[in-house]
């Protein structure tokens, strides 16, 4: 497949993988370029030491073109932006910030950036900064979310019919040929995937939290965390805690102190899976084995095509 995305990126398959914390480092970034899509590393679970080491471990996994994700509320942003530079990789996606910031001077050093949303309004904002590719991502995604809570759906042709020439990337719930299909018929010509990745044996979260995953069913992630960043998380003791206290009406600051530091890490990483921080998507309960990142991309790309078929036969 050739479009807009693939010819952005350089890229086989329009395909990006998530740059999930704590799951998204070189392996997962590498195998996921090497199978013909574009692997992001995760900057936000990385110190700029750490980050360059994996950079620099992609390239020589490597000879294809990979990226960095960037979420721009983390510490320490301007040093990853010269690392990123320095380094120099091919491909930022910036998310949670404004694109104004970054953009230009990321493109000054002949960077591709795209920008992750969760509206309407902040797609145009993209647009006028300049942005070469938007995300727009629906409320079924795991970890942080949008607050309008609009799932991929209806987000994608909102997008889609507000934006004057910048390609979009669809992103949430999407783990599958079919769901990929769909995003595409709604008008993306791209997808982001993060959960199905996640769980992959590349993925640098813990076997603990990818034996969790596979178990899942539907409903057992809920969005919390909403008075802070909305964010979606797997129902353990922590999420329970978490609950209970913006039931009874906690502040932000009371919210804050509960999830404390480093929540995250200890139970995506360390394989906490009661005190830990499990951020995943809506699409895990689809999910029930922990393949090779070659596996799943050959699998996405065997039922989009096969879906494809069948239904280019159908008529109203």
């Amino acid at each position: 497949m050739e479009n807009k995305i693939t010819s952005l990126f350089g890229i086989k398959y329009p395909i990006i993988a998530g740059g999930m914390v704590w799951c998204s480092g070189w392996r997962l970034a590498a195998a996921v370029s090497n199978a013909g899509g574009l692997g992001l590393i995760g900057a936000g679970s990385m110190h700029p030491d750490t980050l360059r080491e994996h950079i620099r471990k992609c390239k020589a996994a490597t000879d294809k073109p990979f990226g960095v994700n960037v979420p721009m509320l983390y510490p320490d942003l301007e040093e990853i932006m010269q690392i990123i530079v320095d380094e120099k990789v091919p491909i930022v996606f910036t998310s949670a910030g404004n694109p104004k910031t970054w953009t230009n001077h990321l493109q000054g050093h002949g960077i591709k950036v795209a920008h992750v949303i969760a509206s309407s309004k902040f797609a145009m904002k993209c647009e006028e900064a300049g942005v070469d590719a938007i995300v727009a991502e629906g409320f079924e995604a795991g970890g942080h979310n949008g607050r309008e809570e609009t799932t991929t759906m209806v987000l994608i042709p909102q997008i889609k019919k507000v934006l004057t020439k910048t390609p979009l990337i669809a992103a949430g719930g999407i783990g599958t040929g079919n769901t990929m299909l769909a995003a595409m018929a709604l008008g993306a010509e791209g997808v982001q995937i993060g959960s199905r990745f996640a769980i992959t044996e590349e993925s640098s979260a813990s076997d603990e939290f990818k034996k969790l995953c596979v178990g899942l069913k539907e409903g057992d992630t809920m969005l919390s965390l909403k008075k802070l960043s909305p964010t979606r998380l797997v129902k353990n003791e922590f999420y329970q805690k978490v609950q209970e206290a913006e039931d009874r009406g906690a502040s932000a600051d009371e919210i804050r102190e509960i999830l404390g530091r480093r929540r995250s890490k200890k139970g995506i990483f360390e394989g906490d899976l009661v005190e830990g921080e499990l951020e995943i998507g809506q699409i895990t309960s689809l999910i029930d084995d922990i393949p090779s990142v070659g596996e799943v991309m050959k699998n996405i790309i065997a039922e989009f095509n096969d879906s494809a078929k069948r239904l280019g036969g159908l008529n109203l």
